[in-house]
Parts: C-alpha cells; structure tokens; sequence
C-alpha cells in the first residue's frame, strides 16, 4: 500500500480488521448472553437446566457475534459520506456515535437473543 507521499508499506504479519472486530464484539456478545441468561426471570429460562442455559449463552455467543458482524457490513454499506443536521452539535455527536456503533449493537442484540431464545424454547 502507498501513503500520501507514495512511500510503501507492508501491513504487519497479524490479526486483520475482521479477526479484531469478530473478538471484540465476541466477547460483548458473550457478556450479553451471561447478563441475559443470568438476569432474566422468564419462566423459559427459569425452568431450564443448567446445561440448557450453558449451551444457549453458546449459542447466543455465537449467533450475537454473526448478527455484529452483519450489523457491521450494513453499516460499511449504508454510512453517508456527509450528515447535515440543524439539531447543532449535539445532534451531530449523536448521528457520529450510531454510524460507529449502532447497527452493530442492533445486530448483536438481535442475534443474542434469538439464539438464546431458540435454545430455550
């Protein structure tokens, strides 16, 4: 790759873009699986086993992550390259910091629950 300056460069021997962002949002999935299994006082979760609840905050691990990273490709696909806004800088941060975040949290959360729902059922 060539910077501004046309100087090369090699990208360093390590973890791409989407291996730190599948572990990152893994490990916020997998703490929204626990937080969710543990917390929830629905009767489906209450009666399940403890091996049933181990197996669906696995699999609520795994389909909250999938759900990030497709959140994460929506995102790349549908961001504006410009945002006008006449709520003033307030409404400007607030746009910024859903283009960042947003559809990925929407994903996971999406994810999470309905393979944790799907386990449980």
């Amino acid at each position: 790759m060539e910077d501004l300056e046309g100087n090369t460069y090699q990208r360093p021997e390590g973890a791409t873009d989407l291996q730190k962002s599948a572990l990152i949002w893994g490990v916020a999935a997998l703490g929204l699986s626990i937080f969710s299994i543990v917390y929830n006082t629905a009767g489906m979760v209450l009666s399940a086993g403890i091996l049933a609840k181990l197996f669906a905050g696995l699999v609520g691990t795994v389909t909250g992550t999938l759900g990030a990273l497709i959140g994460d490709a929506i995102r790349k696909f549908a961001k504006p390259d410009m945002m006008f806004t006449t709520g003033g800088m307030g409404s400007l941060i607030w746009i910024k910091l859903f283009w960042m975040i947003g559809p990925q949290s929407v994903g996971l959360f999406i994810g999470t629950f309905l393979g944790i729902a799907l386990v449980l059922k």
